[in-house]
């Protein structure tokens, strides 16, 4: 892409820009053409998630060889008739998830490649939680079927105590069919009682409750193992308790940086960047809109390929897709699209706007979060963000000063201040190059 597409030319620009976008789509496009014929299958040969898709295609229900013991041929046999007599779109991927594993030990990870893989739609996918004994649920659309706490209820309904997976994943998937995930889980842990957070005193020591308060289960434990392991009960009570009713949860970093933000992953990141900037110029060039949207959409392009051709690392290359987004979104014709997710673009397309309070701060923004993101703020869990690098060290994007980032300053579309405001025109008015300079 040329860095100078979006700077002053005089008469000449828009013949340059219009030479330099025949040229990019003509060579471009046939790259894009040989790198899919030639890596494409043999990507998907290699990746675990399309692994498990391609089973999923065939049955409904997927284990791992490594669970077989635990989850045997005839329950899964029956666990697949389960599910047709629902005629639901549930999927059962059952395999071992530890830290450092192709989805980082997460359910939700495992649950967004899967259903990525099999093509996205309407699904319910049902995996193995975070915790021994745990199963989770995903869904597109969330919440439809109240999936989420369909199968978080059954981690604390008594009698599923020392169930084997199987039978965890058959009551949840009865759960799931008869849409009252929701209530159900409420009685389930209606028992457990609230126990009040612990708050920090000036010295940095934590202020416990009152002994007395809270619920049998809580003074138990409180009895019987001792502050430390009274405050891991706690935690672990309070991440299941999802019930959400305010949405400006504030930020704290999470333990691991997504992947994608490796030094490892970059090139490859780069490369996929590259193919939707032409893929973008192809979706303009032949567009029957509106020649408005066409020209945003042309700008946007534009604006990617200078953002591209100066991409200093991760950050700089979820911009070339916010802006990818952006003219997408223009060709499209919506009246509000969203764009990408705020707390990590890399997530995908947002699914809606939400109040999000930044730490530290007393104000409260509403940003374009991701299922996944929307769904780590409703159970009080941090989303998984971006960082950037700010004095050498590791910190959220949108923590480095604005004037030092474009993508701080914007949100990656979250943060501009109306319809006139778009990512594309910041670039055509140097706002990225001022940052990189």
């Amino acid at each position: 892409m040329c860095t100078d597409l979006l700077h002053p030319a005089g008469p000449r620009r828009a013949a340059v820009a219009a030479q330099r976008l025949r040229r990019a789509l003509a060579s471009g496009a046939a790259s894009v053409a040989l790198l899919c014929c030639a890596a494409a299958p043999a990507a998907a040969a290699e990746s675990p998630g399309q692994k498990i898709a391609d089973a999923l295609r065939r049955s409904p229900v997927h284990v791992d060889p490594s669970l077989a013991s635990a989850v045997d041929a005839e329950q899964q046999r029956e666990l697949a008739a389960l599910i047709r007599r629902t005629h639901l779109p549930i999927r059962v991927a059952l395999v071992p998830l530890v830290e450092g594993d192709s989805w980082g030990g997460k359910p939700e990870q495992l649950a967004e490649v899967v259903h990525d893989r099999m093509g996205g739609g309407p699904a319910i996918l049902i995996t193995l939680g975070e915790q021994p004994g745990d199963i989770s649920a995903r869904e597109w659309p969330s919440d439809a079927h109240q999936s989420f706490h369909a199968a978080a209820a059954v981690f604390f309904q008594k009698d599923m105590k020392g169930a084997g997976p199987a039978k965890r994943v058959a009551r949840a998937i009865d759960i799931i069919e008869a849409g009252n995930g929701d209530a159900v889980y409420e009685r389930a842990t209606a028992d457990l009682g609230a126990p009040a957070p612990t708050r920090t005193t000036a010295d940095g020591a934590g202020a416990k409750a009152a002994s007395g308060h809270g619920s049998p289960l809580v003074r138990l434990l409180s009895l019987a193992v001792g502050p430390v392991l009274l405050l891991a009960a706690v935690g672990l009570l309070l991440r299941r308790r999802s019930r959400l009713r305010d949405l400006s949860t504030p930020f704290a970093l999470p333990r691991s940086v997504f992947a994608a933000a490796r030094q490892a992953d970059e090139a490859g990141l780069r490369d996929r960047a590259a193919e939707e900037v032409v893929r973008l110029g192809e979706e303009a060039r032949t567009a029957q809109g509106a020649p408005a949207a066409v020209e945003r959409a042309l700008d946007a392009y534009a604006a990617a390929g200078t953002v591209l051709d100066r991409a200093r690392g991760v950050p700089d290359l979820a911009g070339v897709f916010a802006l990818v987004a952006e003219g997408r979104a223009a060709l499209s014709g919506a009246a509000e699209a969203l764009l990408l997710c705020f707390f990590h673009p890399l997530h995908g397309p947002a699914v809606r706007r939400i109040p999000w309070r930044p730490l530290g701060r007393r104000e409260q923004l509403r940003v374009a979060a991701c299922e996944t993101c929307l769904r780590a703020i409703r159970t009080r869990r941090a989303p998984e963000v971006l960082t950037d690098r700010q004095d050498g060290r590791p910190v959220p994007y949108f923590e480095v000063p604005a004037e030092d980032s474009l993508w701080a300053a914007t949100g990656y579309g979250s943060l501009l201040s109306g319809a006139d405001d778009s990512l594309a025109g910041r670039v055509q008015r140097g706002d990225f190059t001022r940052t990189r300079d």
